[in-house]
């Protein structure tokens, strides 16, 4: 059996972005935690704006059991 030596895009020079400052890298992230912090709340708002409509429309008006 024959070993084949596989080449993945990244090993090829012209498929590898070019390298940047750590203070570009710096500047480009800057805003990062900030937009996922505002994913991650648009989010749980929404979960729990669908949970409370799921409450006060299914089991209230259900009314009590027993």
């Amino acid at each position: 059996m024959e070993d084949e030596h596989h080449h993945t895009s990244a090993s090829e020079p012209e498929s590898v972005a070019p390298g940047i400052s750590s203070s570009a890298a710096l500047e480009a992230l800057k805003d990062g935690p900030r937009g996922a912090m505002v994913v991650a709340a648009t989010t749980v708002g929404l979960l729990l704006v669908g949970w409370l409509v799921f409450y006060f429309l299914v089991f209230l008006t259900r009314g009590t059991v027993g």
